[in-house]
């Protein structure tokens, strides 16, 4: 009697000690707290609010203009990058059904037969065809914790390719809009290259009806007007590398960009942020980190389960004569069980177990990162879109300023109210605030970019 009750308390024990190997994965603890700062305020975060339905818009309610919207589909079928991350995911579910048919016994058929003759004699004639069942009984979840590892791996895979499908669309944009921004920089050259040509042209005749009027003010023309012409061809080698960089992300030759002109964009002006947990479901690669720490997760209960034995069922079935004894064959019969328990492994089960562990500890801080940079990048983008708009109209009233300043100093000239300088020098500092406006009406369009992007838009 006592020696059964030792044996059912053992038995009670290994069974309550192989309860955790069967536990499924649930979300630790993350910190969100202060996660998306206040574009306005330099110490403030932003209140949890239900705000992230601009992150949840399809890409094309986000970016309208009809060529911008072919270039995204040409490279959503056409990226190198894109379609590898598919065929990623293929290989990742083949993993995933080797591991559910692992629960089902392997069969082999292994047909053998022998001809011998001793002594020159009469040959005798054995054969057998038999068909053989392997089947691993998973007590202690080393199969099953296997499967829900691999089924972690081809989420976190599926949300790979979500992140480079997102990349994508936003990359083609931002270098759509970078064409658009130098488009109209290159304009704004041609429009100042023909008011620098014109002072010159004048100061020239300036000079020649003019008694000492000095060949250094149509020197400074001169110059002013070379070196306008100097940024044109700047623009126009970078509108190539930009052309060329497209090209490449949507996977075709390196060619012209067909598109349409910067102040016809129409993107929405008015979003927010989103709630900080929200950003934990659509961010592909958050969820993607949390998906690898869940497999860490179930890697550690598949390093615990090798510390039980392992259950091996077999049996066989052959067609036989049994080398020769029996003619014709018959069927033979036999079934084996196996139980093989680890005592000394040279202390690789141990170590495996405490590797399984490290690496879950790694996945969380991972995570964790991941959780904190997607904050950061909604930070970012919004502090760049508020500063870029303000900047944008502050330069709007400065170029209306410059505008009249330019044209004043040049009918002072005329009048000698005014030196060859202050012209030169006011058509300088309309050129510059212009381009200046330009790039920050661009930064602007980037940041709603960026912001659709760090909200994990794009992959609808």
């Amino acid at each position: 009697m006592k020696k059964n009750i030792i044996i059912l308390a053992l038995a009670l024990l290994t069974l309550s000690s192989c309860k955790t190997l069967y536990t499924k994965y649930e979300r630790p603890d993350v910190n969100t707290k202060g996660l998306v700062r206040d574009p306005l305020s330099l110490t403030d975060t932003l209140a949890v609010r239900d705000t992230a339905s601009f992150g949840n818009l399809p890409w094309r309610q986000v970016f309208t203009d009809p060529q911008l919207q072919s270039l995204i589909e040409t490279g959503l079928r056409q990226n190198a990058d894109l379609l590898n991350a598919a065929l990623s995911v293929k290989m990742v579910e083949e993993q995933l059904r080797v591991a559910k048919l692992a629960f089902l016994p392997g069969i082999t058929f292994t047909p053998q037969g022998t001809i011998s003759s001793w002594d020159y004699g009469k040959a005798t004639k054995s054969y057998s065809l038999p068909v053989t069942a392997s089947w691993n009984a998973d007590l202690f979840g080393n199969l099953l914790n296997q499967k829900r590892s691999a089924q972690m791996a081809l989420l976190a895979t599926k949300d790979y390719q979500v992140v480079v499908k997102t990349n994508i669309v936003c990359n083609v944009a931002n270098l759509y809009y970078t064409l658009l921004m130098l488009d109209r920089q290159l304009e704004i050259l041609g429009d100042m290259g023909n008011l620098t040509k014109d002072t010159w042209e004048k100061m020239q005749i300036m000079k020649e009806s003019r008694i000492g009027y000095r060949s250094t003010a149509v020197q400074s023309a001169e110059a002013n007007y070379l070196s306008v012409e100097a940024q044109k061809a700047d623009l126009k080698r970078q509108i190539r590398e930009v052309e060329n960089s497209l090209s490449l992300l949507i996977g075709q030759p390196a060619q012209t960009i067909a598109r349409g002109k910067l102040e016809n964009q129409s993107l929405p002006q008015s979003f927010s942020a989103g709630v900080p947990l929200q950003l934990l479901n659509n961010r592909a690669d958050v969820h993607a980190a949390e998906m690898q720490l869940a497999q860490c997760f179930y890697d550690i209960n598949t390093a615990r389960s090798r510390f039980y034995p392992s259950i091996t069922i077999s049996g066989t079935g052959a067609f036989t004569n049994n080398n020769g004894l029996v003619n014709p064959g018959k069927m033979l019969w036999s079934a084996v069980g196996s139980l093989v328990q680890p005592i000394f492994q040279h202390g690789q089960i141990t170590a495996g177990l405490r590797v399984a562990e490290m690496q879950y500890q790694q996945a969380f801080n991972s995570w964790q990162n991941a959780v904190l940079k997607a904050g950061s990048e909604v930070s970012n983008a919004l502090v760049l879109y508020n500063s870029s708009a303000e900047k944008s109209e502050i330069e709007g009233q400065q170029i209306e300023v410059l505008k009249r300043n330019v044209e004043d100093t040049k009918s002072l000239m005329a009048s000698s109210g005014s030196t060859y300088l202050e012209v030169i020098q006011a058509q300088s500092s309309l050129l510059s605030t212009q381009l200046s406006k330009v790039a920050d009406d661009f930064y602007k369009m980037q940041a709603v970019v960026n912001l659709y992007q760090a909200l994990g838009g794009g992959a609808k």
